[in-house]
């Protein structure tokens, strides 16, 4: 039962009633796993260009980007805390032995405290680090010789430092260059101007960060605005936005009860990275990239990165710039059976969706109202790499509940592991998401479509927390790029590994991907 001061913290919120009455029943019934029919594979679901077609697309979207209204869209909320987790450990053993013998340490492996050590002067926060020390009248060369860790990691991660433990991702230095080291935020921006570029030459970036780093976050973007402009010759538009209050979700306690606090409110928890979906819906755009924060690389490794967003947002230019046309012809019905059939052809040679089993014996108007439905939707163009061990979501064909099958990235929480047809199915993906995605988020009318009308709500996820000692279930929504685009037009396309540079742990920067400037 639900008490006034519920209903009143409910309202502030800006969840409605009914938001939380799904939410707790999704809690009791669960969400079903998605039922994989096949890993999507080059020749059936995943496209590969030759060099030509690939050249033919690159040109494509350079030639008619000057005309959109392009923006990329930069998931980079919540501290840099985890990639921190093995100097956490290791500051926590030093308190019982503060001179620990650095050859004492067991693990010598590349993600190894011993690694971090040895390579700190590669870092490209190693000139910050020390110019912190020395302000205490501190030589970090000295406390290294002497063994002195614990200083060392003071002023990299505390708030008397670097503060790096409570920075979100952006705003750590990634790469150094000869005129001094960049963050993952500068980064975007440099990648940005290359390929975000649209109308009226202006370079348009938005990060989706946390309340808590605001004040930091314009402080830096003030500080190296003109920097950039001047670099690159352009003018860029930076705007950021936080995850909203209303897409929290409710915990509950191990009997589906709401989880109250200490102080008898109701707990609500950020939903993940599904959460973003509002933002997204928010942005004044026609052409979006999406990439999250720390899959980013030095200059010498931009052109092919920049190269493959070209590719696949030309590829999504001309895709749209076909189901527009048909879509405007559709609708005023001034279409002939002919068109109407080379469209259905069409959509079956670019693997653009399935069509109903026995489409082609269809009257004519049926044809026309189902690929009109079929079609004016969101469109995204998914890039795809090799799979190479990495943890992420995998392109497969799956069913839906009529037995419809689509094109869609799964993650492995939502596949039954203990059917062992369906583990064997996951486990044969050849590629996976590296999210590095190009969207279209409005219709052939030029109408932003109200993107959480094409959410599958049935892929949720719901994993066990605790607070204050007490266990908990919490929800997260259907993901940003797996259920929540789960009724788009989705297209996957092959880029090459190297594309995808994942900064998870400090020790990632060290990899000479992250090394090459």
């Amino acid at each position: 039962m639900l008490k006034q001061t519920d209903l009143n913290q409910i309202e502030k919120k800006g969840i409605s009633l009914k938001a939380l009455e799904n939410q707790l029943e999704h809690f009791r019934q669960g969400f079903p796993f998605v039922r994989l029919i096949r890993p999507a594979i080059p020749g059936d679901g995943i496209i590969i260009f030759c060099d030509e077609k690939k050249d033919e697309f690159i040109h494509f979207f350079e030639d008619r980007s000057p005309s959109h209204h392009i923006i990329k869209f930069v998931p980079a909320s919540g501290a840099a805390s985890r990639m921190f987790k093995h100097l956490f450990e290791f500051k926590e053993s030093l308190m019982t032995d503060k001179r620990k013998p650095f050859d004492s340490f067991s693990d010598t492996g590349f993600n190894s405290v011993h690694n971090f050590f040895q390579s700190i002067e590669r870092f490209a926060c190693y000139q910050d680090l020390k110019e912190s020390m020395e302000i205490e009248g501190k030589k970090i060369e000295k406390a290294l010789v002497e063994k002195n860790f614990s200083l060392i990691l003071e002023h990299l991660l505390d708030e008397s430092g670097l503060n790096y433990a409570n920075l979100p991702k952006a705003l750590l230095a990634f790469h150094n260059y000869e005129n001094g080291p960049r963050t993952a935020l500068e980064e975007h921006l440099v990648e940005a101007a290359h390929y975000a570029k649209g109308k009226e030459g202006v370079s348009r970036i938005h990060f989706t960060i946390s309340p808590e780093h605001i004040i930091k976050f314009e402080e830096k973007i003030s500080a190296i605005r003109n920097k950039y402009e001047t670099l690159f010759n352009t003018r860029l538009d930076i705007t950021h936005s936080t995850q909203k209050l209303s897409t929290d979700t409710i915990a509950v306690d191990e009997e589906n009860q709401p989880f109250r606090n200490q102080d008898g409110t109701l707990l609500f928890r950020p939903a993940g990275h599904g959460a973003l979906l509002a933002n997204l819906n928010d942005l004044d755009a026609d052409v979006i990239f999406i990439k999250n924060i720390d899959n980013i690389v030095p200059d010498s490794l931009k052109p092919t990165t920049i190269q493959y967003k070209k590719l696949i947002g030309g590829y999504l230019l001309y895709i749209r710039g076909k189901i527009f046309e048909f879509l405007k012809k559709a609708e005023s019905e001034n279409i002939s059976p002919e068109e109407i059939k080379n469209m259905a052809e069409f959509v079956i040679t670019q693997k653009l969706m399935p069509l109903p089993e026995g489409f082609e014996k269809l009257t004519f108007e049926i044809k026309r109202s189902t690929l009109f439905s079929q079609l004016n939707r969101p469109i995204r163009v998914c890039g795809m790499v090799r799979n190479a061990g990495e943890p992420g979501g995998g392109p497969f064909w799956v069913a839906d509940q009529n037995g419809q099958a689509s094109l869609q990235i799964v993650e492995s929480s939502q596949v039954n592991m203990q059917d062992e047809k369906q583990k064997c199915i996951f486990n044969a993906a050849t590629h996976f998401n590296p999210v590095d995605l190009v969207c279209s988020t409005i219709d052939y009318k030029g109408t932003p479509f109200n993107l959480k009308e094409f959410v599958d709500e049935s892929t949720g996820f719901i994993s066990l927390k605790s607070s204050g000692g007490r266990t908990l279930k919490a929800q997260e929504l259907p993901g940003l790029w797996n259920g929540s685009m789960a009724k788009w037009i989705t297209i996957f396309v092959e880029v090459p590994l190297i594309t995808f540079n994942p900064v998870k742990t400090i020790n990632d920067l060290l990899r000479n991907e992250h090394q090459q400037s």
